[in-house]
């Protein structure tokens, strides 16, 4: 794990291509399946790097019956509660360089599949990545069981997925304003997504937080402006990938039988990490199987890729 990779993977092989019913990417030795709702942005735009060892699978549902609620008065105060710790993180990081690398330690397991093949849900390990500040330096993933990979980011600053990337230059240009976050995810979503737009939009604050650090006042804002989202809804008791207990902010994908949870700890609010469940029986998978699972362990900022807090 401690070896670092030689450089001989193309940009291309980075284009992170998750399903937002699984959390996967095609494998080269594993036949995808045609999905039909698809995130489309580039690699790197959460830092879910995790996924490029797992097979897509989207299962369609007929969408319809009555529009979803506004978020309840108890989801709206959890997610100020989420918000106003998110702001007294200022200064937690210090000053960030360009030249620097944002460090994400987690335990993950992403369900993988492909034509023929059953479902198969690997058991949690470890996963670490090193995640350019400035989106213009080669990251890295360590994970195990999985060769290190060295990523070299395809998505220029200005350039076509900027405008979803979770590199901390971009995220730190976010309005502050939740109003004004809530525009930008309502434009800026659907376009990357074939998805119905208020789940791009749940599904889009997720990709921006998940493997990243976001400024304090731009986070405040991300969880504030999700607080206007109809069928965002809490589960009062969740827990992590790493069997800590806390209380989630989630969604029921309307195109899909899933539903993404966001963990938080019930006293600091501080996230701990995400699962995507099964919300009812489909293909080879149950009603209640978690598909998608992550803790995160630790973040930071270091200096060069490989290097450990």
């Amino acid at each position: 794990m401690n070896q670092l990779p030689e450089r001989d993977l193309p940009p291309g092989r980075h284009r992170l291509l998750k399903e937002h019913l699984m959390t996967e990417i095609r494998r080269p030795d594993e036949a995808p399946a045609r999905p039909r709702r698809r995130w489309l942005r580039p690699a790197l735009v959460a830092g879910t790097v995790a996924a490029v060892t797992a097979a897509a699978l989207t299962v369609a549902v007929p969408s319809g019956g009555d529009s979803p609620a506004p978020p309840s008065r108890a989801t709206v105060a959890l997610l100020e509660d989420i918000a106003l710790a998110a702001e007294h993180q200022d200064g937690r990081y210090g000053e960030i360089r360009d030249d620097q690398f944002v460090y994400v330690d987690s335990k993950v397991s992403y369900a993988r599949t492909g034509e023929g093949m059953k479902t198969r849900i690997p058991p949690l390990h470890r996963q670490e990545l090193w995640v350019t500040v400035d989106g213009d330096h080669t990251g890295l993933k360590l994970e195990e069981g999985e060769k290190p990979m060295w990523i070299e980011p395809d998505v220029r600053r200005g350039g076509p997925g900027w405008e979803v990337s979770s590199f901390y230059r971009h995220l730190e240009t976010l309005p502050t304003d939740p109003g004004a976050m809530y525009d930008y995810l309502r434009e800026t979503a659907p376009k990357y997504s074939g998805q119905e737009p208020d789940q791009a939009m749940f599904v889009l604050v997720g990709e921006l937080t998940r493997n990243a650090i976001v400024p304090p006042a731009q986070a405040a804002a991300l969880y504030r402006a999700v607080a206007r989202i109809p069928g965002v809804t809490v589960i009062e008791n969740a827990v992590d990938a790493a069997g800590r207990k806390g209380v989630a902010i989630t969604r029921q994908d309307p195109d899909n039988p899933s539903r993404d949870e966001w963990i938080f700890d019930k006293s600091t609010y501080e996230f701990l990490g995400e699962r995507t469940v099964a919300s009812e029986d489909y293909s080879d998978v149950k009603e209640g199987t978690v598909t998608s699972n992550t803790a995160v362990l630790r973040r930071a900022v270091v200096d060069k890729p490989g290097q450990r807090p």
